[in-house]
């Protein structure tokens, strides 16, 4: 297969590729370790292919890891990694809001009840906790967020 990519389309790809492979990092399941592999396999083909045509100043061979990679100071100034810095950002505000309202439902109807609700009834039921605490975090961020650690515990 042959494509055929003008300098900025050769530069989106680069910064597509790289932004796949730094989200699927993320995967440390063991049984993901051969797809990981074959993103990061990809993503140094990409690199090393873009390095012959243009991008040279944009990427590195890393020995340690044996294969091609963004260069960290061209990598702070691209696009992919704002969006993978919000992704991350806005996952963790997500599931943090998503968890403890799962918490709250669990507690206010008992585990046994909450554990046989479908996903789909849970994020029914928990709806308003969920925005109460997107709310929280949107305006005091963790400030408020405080572990109160169980009698004898600590």
């Amino acid at each position: 297969m042959h494509l055929r990519l003008s300098d900025q389309e050769l530069a989106t790809l680069v910064e597509m590729v790289s932004l796949a492979a730094n989200v699927a990092s993320w995967n440390q399941k063991e049984s993901a370790s051969e797809r990981l592999a074959a993103f990061e396999e990809l993503e140094s083909k990409i690199l090393e292919k873009a390095a012959h045509f243009g991008l040279g100043d944009w990427i590195e061979f890393d020995e340690e890891s044996q294969r091609f990679r963004v260069k960290q100071e061209m990598e702070e100034r691209m696009f992919y990694h704002e969006c993978y810095d919000e992704f991350r950002n806005e996952s963790f505000w997500d599931e943090l809001a998503v968890r403890m309202a799962d918490r709250d439902l669990a507690r206010a109807i008992g585990f046994a009840a909450w554990e046989k609700l479908s996903e789909e009834d849970r994020r029914a039921r928990t709806t308003a906790w969920e925005k109460r605490y997107w709310e929280e975090f949107s305006k005091c961020g963790v400030e408020r967020v405080v572990v109160v650690t169980p009698p004898g515990e600590g």
